[in-house]
């Protein structure tokens, strides 16, 4: 509930702190007072639109801040929704919520929640979950059609989750099955493609880091034709005329001319020339092995070439690296296996598809039916609450229009619901904002509430002249039905009518005062003279009467009787 509104620099308000009650609370005063601002000053707090108008003149900001108590045991028996939202965004939240908004006077705003600096948007969402406002143009949820399903759901105590999550279901598996189909549209089309590029893989049976193994292996392969050049060079060098086997010959001829003239001298060149000639025919023997080895080799540089060649020829035609094109020829033969086996494929999706079809729609059948149950009671029981409200020629009915064709589905299931009204008979009934004026829409909301007192989350509501242009009985109804809904939320009234006020269990009255500095205050009238005295102003106006008195009397004893017979 709405423990405290705290207000500074706002309009004709300097500084005001009202504290509010449990049950059902009355804000009274002339017009002009200032009550307005109270409630501009509460949607402010709440996250509504800000104007910077708001911020009282000469003053550099205004600041709203309202107080809450959050009874996790009532209505509910279970923790207020609220502590989820704002658990979701980061922000600490007890029982007890401070919402609080700064606004410039160049219409700047900052939000808080528990001193926690947050969004607007938040702040907004936060105040709707705590409070309702429901005045004569501004009956929250009741003009909305949007609104219309979840309040009748709320009613028919309906938790759609299970439809919604039976609903994605239904439209992943049409999903799956529209991405199957266009698939094999896809790969149909392009199927002589598939086939030909499988092929040209399959033919050069790509392997995994087979581009790097080739490079490294041209490479060498690259270094052997040099490696052999050197070796044919050094072997043309050792054996061909004038080489160095043909240079020893001849050394050794010349020598061996003059052999036994000088034997002692000679024979250990001889020797040594005998020796490298040994030596230089086993070099050439071993350049000329090494030189058979090479050519012998598995691999040659043109077969290298040939096969890097056409594995980039492939990487250039599916545009991948080599590397790649095994995962291609993979996808290839997928879409080969989806083209030849797409009739069982479809037919599995589309089993899997009708089955969650038929899942959603019993589920969305069963919703329907509790929900056109619900309604026939909701009409009746509002219809019921219309007469005494000076609505007895008036009709409250829920208009719930079913359609079982699946491009209508929703996660909300098959029905299109919407609350409608006739205020004379024979006019069939219509949306409320065209057929009802702003005093009928405040009366059908709160017949609206009553029925469904027990629906919502937000423990506050105020109601901005409900009241307004019914006097008499009607006035008096207004009053029970709004004294009926707070025993089970907290009511806070703006309102004219003393029969109204005497009802209220707190009594707030707003006043202005002032020449040149123009202020508004509010005064807690907590004593039985003080309600009297003000309930018989609101009876015969500013001069008093005793009569006046004695039938202010009278409409709060009424209270009493009342709380008694409650």
């Amino acid at each position: 509930m709405l423990v405290s509104l705290n207000i500074k620099n706002i309009v004709l308000i300097d500084q005001l702190l009202i504290e509010f009650g449990a049950g059902f609370s009355a804000l009274t005063g002339e017009t002009g007072a200032g009550k307005s601002i109270l409630l501009d000053s509460l949607g402010l707090a709440l996250g509504y639109r800000a104007e910077a108008s708001l911020v009282r003149k000469g003053e550099d900001q205004g600041v709203a801040t309202a107080e809450f108590f959050i009874d996790n045991d009532h209505p509910h028996p279970h923790p207020h929704p609220v502590h989820d939202v704002l658990k979701e965004q980061a922000v600490e939240s007890d029982s007890c919520l401070i919402l609080k908004r700064v606004l410039s006077a160049d219409g700047r705003s900052r939000a808080f929640i528990n001193d926690q600096p947050v969004s607007v948007g938040l702040l907004k969402r936060t105040g709707n979950m705590l409070v309702e406002i429901h005045g004569q143009f501004e009956t929250q949820g009741l003009l909305d059609a949007k609104l219309h399903r979840a309040m009748l759901d709320d009613y028919a105590e309906i938790t759609p989750n299970h439809l919604a999550t039976l609903y994605e279901g239904m439209s992943a598996a049409q999903r799956n099955l529209d991405d199957a189909q266009k698939n094999i549209q896809d790969a149909r089309a392009e199927e002589d493609y598939i086939r030909e590029s499988l092929h040209d893989i399959d033919s050069l049976e790509p392997k995994e880091g087979e581009e790097a193994s080739l490079s490294e292996l041209r490479d060498r392969l690259m270094n052997k034709e040099k490696f052999i050049q050197a070796l044919d060079g050094a072997y043309r060098a050792l054996s061909e005329e004038g080489g160095a086997e043909s240079g020893l010959n001849a050394a050794w001829r010349a020598l061996d001319k003059v052999s036994g003239a000088g034997d002692d001298v000679l024979q250990p060149v001889l020797d040594a020339l005998d020796r490298a000639g040994a030596e230089l025919q086993e070099a050439a023997a071993h350049i000329q092995s090494a030189s058979s080895k090479m050519d012998d080799a598995e691999y040659n540089l043109q077969e290298i070439d040939d096969r890097l060649f056409a594995l980039r020829a492939q990487a250039r035609k599916h545009a991948c690296e080599i590397d790649d094109l095994i995962r291609i020829r993979s996808e290839l033969a997928d879409k080969l296996d989806l083209i030849e086996k797409q009739d069982i494929a479809t037919e599995e999706l589309i089993k899997k598809r009708d089955q969650a079809r038929k899942d959603y729609l019993e589920e969305a059948k069963r919703v329907s039916a509790k929900r056109h149950s619900a309604a026939g009671k909701l009409d009746a029981l509002i219809t019921a609450e219309l007469p005494p409200l000076k609505l007895d020629k008036a009709r409250f009915v829920t208009d719930i229009q079913t359609d079982e064709a699946p491009e209508h589905w929703s996660s909300h299931g098959i029905d299109k619901i919407s609350f409608l009204v006739s205020t004379n008979p024979g006019r069939d009934p219509g949306p409320l904002n065209k057929i009802a004026s702003g005093g009928e829409m405040s009366r059908f909301m709160l017949a609206l509430k009553v029925v469904m007192a027990n629906v919502g989350h937000a423990p506050t509501m105020i109601f901005d002249e409900v009241d307004a242009g019914v006097g008499g009985s009607t006035a008096a109804a207004v009053g029970e039905r709004l004294k009926r809904l707070a025993a089970d939320k907290q009511i806070l009234v703006v309102t004219h009518a003393p029969q109204v006020a005497a009802l209220a269990d707190h009594h707030h009255i707003v006043q202005k005062a002032g020449n040149d500095d123009v202020k508004t205050t509010v005064i807690t009238l907590s004593e039985h003279t003080k309600r009297r005295e003000e309930i018989a102003r609101m009876i015969s106006g500013a001069n008093v009467t005793e009569e006046a008195r004695a039938a202010a009397d009278k409409l709060m004893d009424h209270r009493n009787t009342l709380e008694k017979t409650a």
